[in-house]
């Protein structure tokens, strides 16, 4: 019987994966596997919520150069497999994500010492990356999003494999620039010049409608990067804690003329990937807070996170719960699984 494989050994096959990187489209292993069957295997996926579909409104010859445009990654003597199957997605889901070269090693920032760089700012980038991947980090880790139902990473998951590689290639005198997911390579500088640079979702005015997002990210031309999805340093909702702390303790004080915070509910919704920051903040400026969720998963989400105390999904037991805490200066946070427009009620 063969043995499972210890934590060490998983980092180890991860590290030569990530050193080895997608050498542009010439790994086999990648290519084992159908269309069909790629496919088939993110529809059985439930183990991470996924993007809805994106409705881009390309042309015919958009779509042609949304194709062209992601084999720029890979040699010809893949393209005639990868074109149609690019094309395939572009309809299925509305953006030409890669899915078949969804990485095969569990996505996680390893130790920083494990990663295959041959500087330490280029290993602590490689952790970055992972870690704004990593399925309990992540809103949408199959489509390299982070949050905000847009905040990518990178565009498609070549673009992935292909920085890594680069960065396990870099030397403390050279830095790699990147442009909305898209690595441009590797360029001489110094020791004391940024080890990356990046631009993510550099457009004009006039063409940075919603539209035209929708447009160019499926083009493979340009994507929204948050603030910190495509510049690799998510920290999650701990990082607006503080400020959402203060905002809702000085909004009880300005309207409910009062310094006392124990006892005042505090009712909002969304649970997504910064919102854990208002339960929290609640908690900690000692009232009842109420988050409404409808989306279960992101509620659960959060509550096994311990940004959420409480969950319910019965509105006539929820009330009941806030009567009993409120009456009784309980300091606690629940997230209700419903519409907010009903808790108001």
């Amino acid at each position: 019987m063969s043995q499972p494989q210890s934590i060490a050994d998983q980092t180890s096959a991860t590290m030569a994966d990530l050193k080895t990187g997608l050498t542009f489209g010439a790994d086999s292993k990648y290519f084992r596997a159908t269309t069909a069957e790629v496919f088939a295997a993110v529809a059985a996926d439930t183990s991470v919520p996924h993007a809805p579909k994106r409705t881009p409104a390309l042309s015919v010859a958009e779509k042609k150069l949304a194709v062209r445009n992601a084999l720029r990654y890979f040699p010809v003597e893949r393209h005639e497999l990868l074109a149609r199957e690019f094309a395939q997605e572009l309809t299925i889901f509305g953006h030409i994500y890669m899915y078949r070269f969804l990485p095969s090693y569990e996505m996680k920032a390893h130790p920083i010492n494990a990663y295959p760089a041959k500087c330490p700012q280029a290993a602590a980038i490689m952790l970055q990356i992972q870690n704004n991947l990593d399925k309990r980090v992540a809103q949408f880790p199959r489509e390299l999003i982070t949050y905000g139902g847009n905040g990518s990473v990178f565009n498609n998951w070549a673009q992935y494999h292909l920085t890594m590689k680069y960065l396990a290639e870099m030397n403390d005198e050279q830095t790699l620039v990147m442009y909305s997911g898209h690595p441009h390579g590797l360029f001489p500088s110094h020791r004391d010049a940024p080890r990356c640079i990046i631009t993510n979702g550099m457009v004009i005015p006039n063409y940075s409608s919603r539209e035209d997002y929708d447009r160019l990210y499926a083009l493979g031309n340009s994507q929204y990067g948050q603030m910190t999805a495509g510049s690799y340093c998510y920290i999650g909702p701990q990082g607006i804690v503080h400020g959402t702390t203060i905002t809702v303790m000085n909004a009880v004080r300005k309207y409910l003329n009062t310094d006392e915070m124990a006892g005042k509910v505090f009712v909002t919704a969304g649970l997504g990937g910064m919102s854990g920051a208002q339960p929290k903040a609640g908690v900690i400026a000692g009232m009842i807070c109420v988050v409404a969720e409808v989306d279960e998963a992101a509620l659960d989400k959060r509550f096994n996170q311990g940004w959420v105390m409480e969950k319910e999904s019965d509105l006539e037991k929820l009330v009941a719960r806030i009567k009993e805490v409120k009456k009784n200066k309980i300091t606690t946070s629940i997230g209700y699984h419903g519409n907010v427009v009903d808790l108001w009620e």
